[in-house]
């Protein structure tokens, strides 16, 4: 359910509610607006029906939340959520631009890439330090000393540093050297992760699962907004479908769907979504068309001596060509790149 405050309701009133909620054995979430205060309630509300919620002082109404995502939804907060991490915002007029290696592979390989995407108008840079392979004889990524080695570009260049976690236990290690904890699609419902960067005050982008539909996907976000952290990005990355003729199917229509839904910003993956590096350009094109609040590209200095993944990834020039291409669309919609 959320709680309405009343525009004149004062801080005693808004204490006094929470310690109500939070005697009924539910979890208050309270959301500070422009326009109201609302105090989202989780839990079983059964109990709390009868329970007089509505008659406390500075109480303007109660009312139910319909969708089953509760914190993630716009009944709940009907603001756009824009997150800032260091260069990286997401969300607001600037579309922000996540580029990098899929793996973190050496010193020269990470700083080097830093400075040419950051010349081309990348406000982050993106890494992998802890890889998830399908295979587990695959190259599984430097872990620390890649960890390390993205710092190390961070203070080279200025750009927030995005890298992924794959395992509760390894938060606080990537949380020590990353700007935004990136879940992997293979780990959207691993729900001890989901509550372990809750925990954190961390930025997370949060990856669709490639079977995930976009309710399970706002679900996924909740373990993460429940457990206390509210800087949660979501990332379109594709699904599985019949189509072989790219890795995944690429679904701009998430984006302004999840829009009317959350006020969650939106990121787009068009190097996994597509899984061919010549088509990451149109369809980061078509992204910030769709509205997408965000890109995250996979850029290396040489792509076909790539650890991973670089059939999909761009070398410099061809990035610098789509962040010329996506300036021009965003213009055409009245926003800006980079």
């Amino acid at each position: 359910m959320i709680i309405v405050m009343h525009a004149d309701a004062g801080r005693s009133d808004l204490d006094r509610v929470v310690a109500r909620v939070e005697e009924l054995g539910l979890r208050p979430h309270v959301i500070v607006g422009t326009e109201r205060t609302v105090v989202a309630v989780v839990g079983d509300e059964r109990g709390a029906v009868s329970s007089g919620l509505e008659t406390l002082p500075g109480v303007a109404s109660v009312l139910p939340i319909l969708a089953p995502y509760k914190v993630a939804s716009r009944e709940v907060q009907s603001e756009p959520t824009v997150i800032r991490a260091g260069s990286l915002q997401v969300g607001g007029p600037a579309i922000g631009v996540i580029a990098g290696p899929c793996s973190v592979e050496s010193l020269e390989q990470i700083v080097g890439t830093a400075r040419a995407v950051k010349a081309a108008g990348a406000t982050a840079l993106r890494g992998g330090a802890f890889k998830p392979r399908t295979s587990p004889y695959s190259f599984q990524g430097m872990k620390e000393k890649g960890l390390e080695l993205l710092a190390a570009a961070r203070a080279e260049t200025g750009l927030a540093v995005v890298t992924e976690v794959v395992a509760p236990e390894d938060v606080t290690l990537v949380a020590r050297y990353a700007d935004v904890l990136q879940v992997g699609a293979r780990n959207m419902q691993n729900y001890r992760l989901l509550e372990a960067v809750g925990r954190t005050q961390v930025p997370v982008l949060l990856k669709r699962g490639p079977a995930a539909t976009v309710e399970e996907l706002l679900l996924a976000a909740e373990y993460i907004l429940d457990a206390g952290n509210r800087r949660v990005m979501l990332c379109e990355r594709g699904i599985r479908t019949f189509e072989t003729h790219t890795r995944f199917t690429l679904p701009l229509a998430t984006v302004p769907w999840l829009h009317a839904r959350t006020h969650l910003p939106v990121v787009v993956d068009p190097s996994h979504g597509t899984g061919h590096a010549n088509l990451v350009e149109s369809m980061a094109a078509a992204s910030v068309a769709a509205g997408a609040d965000g890109l995250i590209v996979e850029v290396h200095p040489d792509p076909k001596t790539a650890s991973s993944d670089g059939g999909q990834t761009l070398d410099f020039a061809a990035f610098g060509r789509m962040m010329e291409v996506c300036r021009r669309v965003a213009a055409a919609v009245d926003r800006t790149i980079g």
